[in-house]
């Protein structure tokens, strides 16, 4: 079973940064994608990026052109770098390892996601 330790959380101005880092570890043979998904008070649960084993990066249009996933085999850590942050990105982030990429192209109280992290708050002010 894939562990993964997440890190990087905050609180920054709007306008800001911060970059997320999640490391994992154990079996990692059925996780052809990892990924963030965040999740606010009161709202949706929301897939935010993912990259597959090819490093093919999908985001969502909500994070598009200011987040950037990126994934570093020989750390076995992945990333989100955050950029131009606004109030609405304010949410507890995750990262999860899926079997298919699909599982982050979802945003609703149904998104399923199995492996994922302890999540990280990020607040934006």
């Amino acid at each position: 079973h894939v562990q993964l330790v997440e890190s990087g959380g905050g609180s920054v101005q709007a306008g800001g940064s911060l970059r997320l880092s999640c490391v994992f570890s154990g079996d990692t043979s059925d996780s052809n994608c990892m990924g963030w998904f965040r999740q606010a008070p009161g709202k949706d649960r929301e897939g935010i990026a993912s990259i597959d084993t090819s490093d093919f990066a999908t985001y969502a249009d909500s994070v598009k052109g200011r987040f950037t996933i990126s994934h570093d085999n020989a750390k076995n850590t992945l990333y989100l770098e955050m950029n131009s942050l606004k109030p609405d990105d304010t949410a507890v982030y995750y990262c999860s390892a899926e079997s298919d990429c699909s599982a982050f192209a979802c945003s609703g109280p149904y998104c399923y996601f199995g492996g994922w992290s302890q999540g990280t708050q990020v607040t934006v002010s």
